[in-house]
C-alpha cells in the first residue's frame, strides 16, 4: 500500500515537473519578446539621437572641413571669426581679388547667398562650390554665427 502512494506522489512530481518546465519555457518566451522589443526600442532611441546630433557643428563640419577648418589654414581661409567681419580681410590667407576688393560683410543674408552661388556675392572668387540645401545652408550659417559669439 505504500509503495501505491510512493508512486501517485512520483506522478505527482512528474506532473509538477512537466508544469514547471511548461512554465519556464513560456518565461523564456516572454523573456526574449521583452528583450527584442527593448533592443528595437533601443535601437530607435539611438536613431533618433544620432538625427538629432546632426545640428549645425556636425552640417559644418561634413561640408565645410574638407577644405576648412576653425582656426588653421587649409585649402581655404580660417571659419571660426568670419561671421560679421568683411569678406577677404584674415591676414594669414591669399585670397582672390575678387574678394579682397568686395565690400562684403558677412551676415545670414552674404552668408546664404555665397553659399549658393559663390560668383554671386564676388565675381571670379576662387571658391568653386555649391549648397543648395537650404535646411544645410541654415545650419552652417548659424554655427558660424554662434562662434562669432564666443
Amino acid at each position: 500500500m505504500l509503495s501505491h502512494i510512493r508512486t501517485r506522489g512520483k506522478n505527482r512530481d512528474r506532473k509538477g515537473a512537466r508544469s514547471q518546465t511548461r512554465d519556464n519555457k513560456i518565461n523564456m518566451q516572454t523573456t526574449k519578446r521583452l528583450l527584442t522589443t527593448s533592443a528595437i526600442a533601443l535601437f530607435a532611441l539611438i536613431t533618433i539621437a544620432a538625427q538629432a546630433e546632426d545640428g549645425p557643428r556636425q552640417t559644418f563640419e561634413q561640408r565645410c572641413s574638407g577644405c576648412h577648418t576653425l582656426d588653421k589654414l587649409k585649402v581655404g581661409p580660417p571659419l571660426r571669426n568670419i561671421y560679421g567681419n568683411k569678406a577677404g580681410s584674415d591676414k594669414t590667407f591669399l585670397y582672390s581679388d575678387a574678394l579682397k576688393n568686395s565690400k562684403v560683410v558677412w551676415d545670414d543674408a552674404t552668408l546664404d547667398h555665397w553659399l549658393v552661388d559663390t560668383d554671386s556675392v564676388a565675381p571670379g572668387n576662387d571658391m568653386p562650390f555649391r549648397l543648395n540645401n537650404k535646411e544645410e545652408r541654415t545650419k552652417i550659417i548659424a554655427y558660424l554665427k554662434e562662434l562669432a559669439k564666443k
